[in-house]
C-alpha cells in the first residue's frame, strides 16, 4: 500500500507542481499573489474540450490548443487586470485578480451550465499497468507525470538558455535595474504569464481526462492548494515549488490511504502540514529570510 500511494502521490504531485510553476514565477517577476491563476486551469480543460468535441482535434493537438488559449487568457490578465494598476495598493491588484476570476467561472457557468460534464472521447481509454503484484499505474497518471517532467525540462531550459529567460531572471531580480539596462519589462512580464498559464492549462486537461469530470468551479479549490505550494516552498522559487508540490500530493495520498476513516479531510491534513513548517520556517522550505510569509 505504501508504494501505490507514493505513486498516486507523485502524480497528484505533479498537478500541483504544473499548476504553481506559473504562481511562482508571477511571484518573482512581480511580487503579485496571482488569485486568478486557478480559473486558468479550467480554461484549459474547457478549451480541450471545445477543441477535441468541437474542431474535431486529435488529443495532443486539443492539449497544445488548450495551452495556447490559456496562454492568451493569462497574457489578457496581465494586460487588463494588473498592469493599469501596477505600482499601486498590492491589494487592489489581488483584488483584481479575483474579481477576474469570478467573472471568467461566472461566464462558464453561463455557457456550459454549472453542471459536470464527461471530458470527451479522445480515443484513448485508461488502461492500468501493474509495475508489481501490488503496485500499479494508470496510462493517464504516467500522462501527468510526463507532462510534470517535461514541462519542467523545458522551462529551464527556457529560463537558463534563451534571451528571453535570462530577462525573466533579470526582471526578478530588480524590475526598475532591468529597465534601465534595456529589458522590455512588459514584454517579459506578458511572457511570464503565457508560461504559466500554459502550464497550468496542460494541468486542468490531464486531471480532466483522468477524473473524467469538468465543471466551471474546477480550478478554486487547486488554486488555493497551488497558492500554499508556492508558500510552502517558498515564495518565489521554482525548486521550492517543486518540493512542495510533491510533499503536499504526498501528504494528501498518504492521508487518504491511512487515515480514510477519520473525520477530518485529507484537504484539511494538508493544510495542517503547511501551517506546522511555517511554524518552524516562516519563509517556507526555500525562501529567503528577507522575505515574511
Amino acid at each position: 500500500m505504501l508504494a501505490q500511494q507514493l505513486v498516486n502521490g507523485f502524480a497528484i504531485g505533479f498537478v500541483y507542481i504544473l499548476v504553481s510553476v506559473g504562481l511562482t514565477m508571477v511571484y518573482g517577476v512581480l511580487k503579485l499573489l496571482h488569485f486568478a491563476h486557478g480559473v486558468i486551469y479550467m480554461v484549459g480543460a474547457f478549451a480541450a474540450m471545445i477543441g477535441i468535441m468541437y474542431l474535431h482535434l486529435p488529443f495532443l493537438v486539443a492539449l497544445i490548443f488548450a495551452m495556447a488559449v490559456s496562454a492568451i487568457f493569462g497574457m489578457a490578465i496581465e494586460r487588463f487586470a494588473y498592469r493599469p494598476l501596477r505600482g499601486g495598493n498590492p491589494i487592489t491588484t489581488l483584488i483584481s485578480g479575483v474579481g477576474v476570476a469570478i467573472f471568467l467561472e461566472n461566464l462558464l457557468q453561463v455557457i456550459f451550465s454549472s453542471d459536470t460534464q464527461p471530458f470527451p472521447e479522445t480515443g484513448t481509454t485508461n488502461t492500468i499497468y501493474h509495475l508489481s503484484q501490488s503496485v500499479s499505474l494508470t496510462n493517464y497518471k504516467f500522462y501527468i507525470i510526463l507532462a510534470g517532467v517535461i514541462g519542467l525540462g523545458l522551462l529551464f531550459a527556457f529560463l537558463k538558455f534563451t534571451k528571453m529567460g535570462l530577462a525573466i531572471q533579470a526582471v526578478a531580480q530588480d524590475m526598475r535595474a532591468a529597465s534601465l539596462m534595456g529589458v522590455n519589462c512588459n514584454r517579459v512580464v506578458s511572457v511570464t504569464f503565457m508560461l504559466g498559464s500554459a502550464l497550468a492549462a496542460a494541468a486542468g486537461v490531464l486531471v480532466a481526462l483522468n477524473y473524467n469530470s469538468l465543471f466551471p468551479s474546477m480550478g478554486s479549490i487547486p488554486g488555493l492548494k497551488a497558492f500554499c505550494v508556492v508558500v510552502l516552498g517558498g515564495l518565489g522559487s521554482i525548486g521550492g515549488t517543486i518540493i512542495g508540490g510533491l510533499i503536499l500530493g504526498l501528504v494528501e495520498t498518504m492521508s487518504d490511504g491511512y487515515l480514510s476513516g477519520m473525520v477530518i479531510d485529507k484537504d484539511a491534513i494538508a493544510f495542517v502540514i503547511l501551517i506546522f513548517i511555517l511554524l518552524i520556517k516562516p519563509s517556507g522550505l526555500f525562501g529567503k529570510k528577507v522575505e515574511k510569509v
